[in-house]
């Protein structure tokens, strides 16, 4: 078992774990592109292996710089947090955040932070209440996870739920390159759209700035607006999409 530094000099040959299988899809590539940018800003990618074969992953960055719509600037950030299914009793995701929580003490920074939900493709809060980490906010579905190493000010969500409301013609969509499934996303909601005769007006978050300012959800990747409303922040399928569109039954606030 090792774990991976990747960085801007390794990145091509090791890949980023997700979408590993489509290296020359659109996704793959624009977060490729994404990475290289924001190593130069502090982000971390540490993949685990075992026998040759990557078996998880962690993304993390000083909050100053993060792509999440937290108040978390003394925080490092997690992005990203996933061991493959089978291997989750190995302690492989013990030993990714016992890299970022040695890398967040090495900055000096008063904690490590993550967004958590049961809901879409944010990691389960549970995991990491048996880490220590405490619940310090919550908004909708989305929780704020934080592991304090000093007494100071907590980190909190930014007051996101109005920003939905002035987008109240239509669909808009929110994404950003963090996540290499948004633009598959993309074009199964330009289909969707299609299918209702509607238009979709897309929204790039294009630099962290953007991404913690206007995202509609703590998420900042990806968020699917409709005539004022949120419908999704989950990357989906043409036909969920047409669903949602017709029925808005999806409720972010529950």
């Amino acid at each position: 078992m090792k774990i991976i530094d990747v960085n801007v000099d390794n990145v091509d040959k090791y890949g980023f774990f997700c979408m590993r299988s489509k290296p020359k899809s659109n996704g793959y590539q624009n977060k490729l592109k994404w990475l290289k940018k924001r190593f130069q800003e502090g982000l971390r990618v540490k993949i685990i292996e075992e026998d040759g074969r990557q078996k998880g992953f962690i993304e993390y960055i000083p909050g100053k710089s993060t792509w999440r719509a937290i108040n978390a600037k003394e925080y490092m950030v997690i992005h990203c947090f996933w061991v493959v299914g089978k291997n989750k009793e190995k302690g492989f995701g013990s030993k990714l955040l016992q890299e970022c929580i040695q890398e967040a003490k090495k900055l000096n920074l008063s904690g490590v932070v993550i967004v958590t939900s049961d809901k879409g493709w944010l990691p389960s809060r549970m995991f990491f209440e048996k880490k220590e980490f405490n619940l310090v906010d919550k908004i909708g579905v989305f929780e704020l996870m934080a592991l304090n190493f000093k007494d100071e000010s907590l980190p909190s969500f930014y007051d996101w739920q109005e920003t939905a409301k002035e987008y109240c013609k239509g669909i808009t969509v929110f994404k950003s390159d963090q996540c290499p499934f948004t633009q598959d996303a993309l074009i199964n909601l330009k289909l969707a759209a299609d299918e209702c005769d509607m238009e979709v007006n897309v929204i790039e978050l294009d630099n962290y700035e953007r991404a913690q300012k206007i995202s509609p959800t703590p998420f900042g990747v990806f968020t699917v607006i409709l005539d004022g409303e949120i419908i999704t922040y989950h990357p989906e399928t043409k036909n969920k999409f047409v669903q949602l569109l017709k029925s808005q039954k999806f409720n972010i606030k529950s």
